[in-house]
């Protein structure tokens, strides 16, 4: 019975929802994200992150291929967006200089977008969004 209660789990997570767009097209790619010190930049021929970054191909996949649901209850969002921090992310899509900051509310899976528009990432899509770091001697690892 818990074997298939997991698998139904995993079937109804794995899936993209049918109005999951993606963010990011081959006319307009991202060129580069920041996350606060953070950052990964389409370099030539891969990508490039901060030298903390363990996981960069992973993590830049991750941004590059993502996939958004635009939300229409903008309101309840907001409120309910509260009670998470949010991360400022500046995002340069290519062959446009122009740099966007938004908001990524990472424990509820929202993203605003510079025009305040509420975007649900799909729960399949959140953990590789967050990148795998190195831990420098001497910093605190208490969460």
């Amino acid at each position: 019975m818990m074997i298939s209660i997991l698998t139904l789990l995993d079937d109804k997570t794995a899936q993209l929802p049918d109005d999951a767009y993606p963010l990011f097209d081959e006319n307009s790619p991202l060129a580069q994200l920041q996350m606060n010190e953070l950052w990964l930049n389409k370099g030539s021929s891969s990508w490039q992150c901060h030298p903390k970054i363990l996981n960069c191909q992973v993590w830049a996949n991750a941004w590059s291929e993502i996939q958004l649901s635009p939300q229409a209850d903008q309101q309840a969002l907001f409120d309910h967006a509260s009670a998470d921090t949010p991360k400022e992310l500046i995002i340069v899509i290519a062959n446009n200089e122009q740099a966007q900051s938004w908001n990524w509310y990472k424990k509820l899976g929202l993203l605003k977008s510079p025009a305040n528009n509420w975007y649900l990432i799909p729960p399949s899509q959140r953990e590789a969004l967050s990148p795998i770091t190195k831990i420098s001697v001497g910093e605190n690892t208490a969460s």
